[in-house]
C-alpha cells in the first residue's frame, strides 16, 4: 500500500487497562473495543482520563496493568499506522503548509518524486488551495487545524487519535471543521478516536460515544448514535434520546460539562 491510499481502519482494544503517570491511577481496569472504521468519541468531565486513554492508544503511554492491542498486537510504542492530531498547534513553524504535509509522506516512505503532488492534493482536499507556501504563523487557527488534519491523514494511518482538535476554534469555524472531518473520513476511511468535552460535537461526530468517569468507574456509558451525521438531525427523536443518554451519564459525576460551554472543551 502506498501513502496515497488509506487502508481499512484498524481495531483497537483496551483490555482491563490501568493508566497512571505518577503511581496514582488515572484510569483503572478499563476495557473498551474500538471497531475498525468507526468514529468513537470519548467524553467526560475534566480529569477523567480522556487524553490519557488517547495517549495509551497512540503508544505514548504504557499501561501499568492490562494491555492495549492494535489489530491483535500489543501496543508497545508509537506507529505510523496510529497518527495523533492535537488541539495545540503541532505544525513545524519553519515548514510551509506543503512541507509539513510532505514530512508525513516522507515518514511513511513515499518516494520524494511524488510527495509534492500528493501534498498538493491534500491541500486542495482540505480547502487550502493556494496556501501551500504559507508558514503556519500566517494562517488562522482553523486553517492550521486543516493542515494538521491533512498531515495526520496523508501518512495513510489506519487509526487517528484526535485530542480536542477543534476545542480552541470559534463556533462557526468549529462547525466547518466538523463537516470537513466527516467528509474527509468518508473519502478516506480509517478508525478515529476523538476526544471532546462538547456533547453536541460528540453526538454529531460519533458512531458511538464512550462516557468516561475516572479511575473509580472508568466507563460510565457506551452510547450508539444514529446517523446521518448532519446538524439538522440533532433534533430528531432517536438522536435526542442518544444525546440524553450521554448527558445522563455525565450527570452522574460531580463535574459534568455543560453543552457548548467553552470553559469545558
Amino acid at each position: 500500500m502506498t501513502a496515497t491510499t488509506l487502508a481499512t481502519g484498524m481495531s483497537l482494544i483496551l483490555d482491563d487497562v490501568t493508566l497512571s503517570y505518577t503511581g496514582a491511577p488515572v484510569i483503572r481496569s478499563l476495557s473498551l473495543t474500538v471497531v475498525p472504521g468507526e468514529i468513537l468519541v470519548l467524553t467526560g468531565p475534566s480529569g477523567c482520563g480522556k487524553s490519557t486513554v488517547l495517549r495509551a492508544l497512540a503508544g505514548l503511554l504504557a499501561p501499568t496493568a492490562g494491555r492495549v492491542v492494535a489489530d491483535g498486537e500489543s501496543v508497545v510504542s508509537t506507529s505510523r499506522d496510529r497518527a495523533v492530531v492535537f488541539q495545540d498547534n503541532a505544525l513545524l513553524p519553519w515548514r510551509s503548509v506543503r512541507s509539513n504535509i510532505e514530512l508525513a509522506l516522507a515518514l511513511r516512505g513515499e518516494p520524494r518524486k511524488g510527495r509534492r503532488a500528493t501534498a498538493d492534493r491534500w491541500i486542495d482536499e482540505v480547502g487550502l488551495t493556494g496556501f501551500g507556501d504559507f508558514l503556519p504563523k500566517n494562517l488562522s487557527g482553523g486553517m492550521r487545524q486543516r493542515v494538521q488534519l491533512a498531515r495526520g491523514l496523508a501518512g495513510a494511518p489506519r487509526a487517528v487519535m484526535m485530542d480536542e482538535p477543534f476545542g480552541a476554534l470559534d463556533t462557526q469555524t468549529r462547525g466547518v471543521m466538523q463537516r470537513l472531518l466527516v467528509d474527509t473520513w468518508s473519502t478516506h476511511p480509517t478508525t478515529v478516536v476523538f476526544v471532546t468535552h462538547d456533547v453536541d460535537e460528540a453526538v454529531l461526530l460519533g458512531d458511538r460515544v464512550a462516557v468516561l468517569g475516572g479511575a473509580g468507574r472508568p466507563l460510565r456509558a457506551l452510547v450508539d448514535i444514529p446517523h446521518p451525521r448532519k446538524r439538522e438531525f440533532l433534533g430528531d427523536t432517536e438522536t435526542r434520546a442518544a444525546r440524553d443518554e450521554v448527558l445522563a451519564a455525565l450527570e452522574q459525576t460531580d463535574d459534568a460539562p455543560t453543552t457548548n460551554d467553552p470553559e469545558n472543551r
